[in-house]
């Protein structure tokens, strides 16, 4: 899939609407009982950047940030201001924050995820775009050092070890990162009008998060 690692203008992201879509089959019975069916495995985002335009500077970064994608040709990087931490939003992602996996002395590869729990119940999403610079990785809580002992392979969204890190048998693997929604712009179309802008009408600029 075309992708331009280039992320979307954090302060008009910071103001947009959006979250977590999913897709549900609800068949409501003759008994007044219900059949329900997930048709995705996962959920998906959707935004709507429009909310965080405020001014006409705004608009001239969307429309040159749309043109440089070329519409919904090209995939780039989104920061979701609701969600983006392996950790709560007021904290500040360490080493430890989501267990990866457990070592078996030959397992090199552990898929960044960031599971969601409540109750007894719970969902793990797979993060593909986390911001490099804030990845920490702990093995049994010992913090690794990147490119010595790991590195992340972009195109799989994994923590790769290398020859002589590999983590043993019983080993926690564990990271921290903040991270991006990888994304596309969900039109092909920019309808802004002027007169409604300055009246206050919010342009629609809707984006979607794209499976990688």
């Amino acid at each position: 899939m075309s992708f331009h690692d280039v992320r979307f203008p954090i302060e008009i992201s910071r103001g947009a609407s959006g979250g977590p879509e999913r897709r549900t089959d609800v068949v409501v019975l003759g008994s007044g009982h219900e059949e329900r069916n997930a048709r995705w495995a996962d959920s998906r985002r959707r935004y709507n950047a429009g909310y965080g335009v405020r001014s006409l500077d705004d608009l001239n970064q969307v429309i040159a940030f749309f043109e440089a994608r070329r519409g919904q040709l090209y995939g780039f990087r989104w920061r979701d201001p609701m969600d983006w931490k392996s950790c709560l939003p007021s904290a500040t992602p360490s080493a430890t924050d989501v267990e990866l996996g457990i070592g078996d002395a030959a397992t090199d590869t552990f898929a960044l995820v960031k599971p969601y729990v409540s109750g007894a119940h719970s969902w793990t999403r797979d993060v593909r775009k986390p911001i490099i610079e804030t990845l920490q990785v702990a093995v049994d809580g010992t913090l690794q050092s990147p490119a010595t002992a790991y590195v992340f392979d972009d195109g799989t969204g994994a923590i790769v070890f290398q020859q002589g890190h590999v983590p043993d048998v019983g080993q926690i693997v564990t990271a921290g990162f903040a991270f991006d929604v990888p994304v596309r712009f969900d039109t092909d179309t920019l309808e802004i009008n002027l007169s409604h802008f300055h009246a206050g009408s919010i342009p629609s600029i809707p984006i979607a998060e794209v499976r990688l």
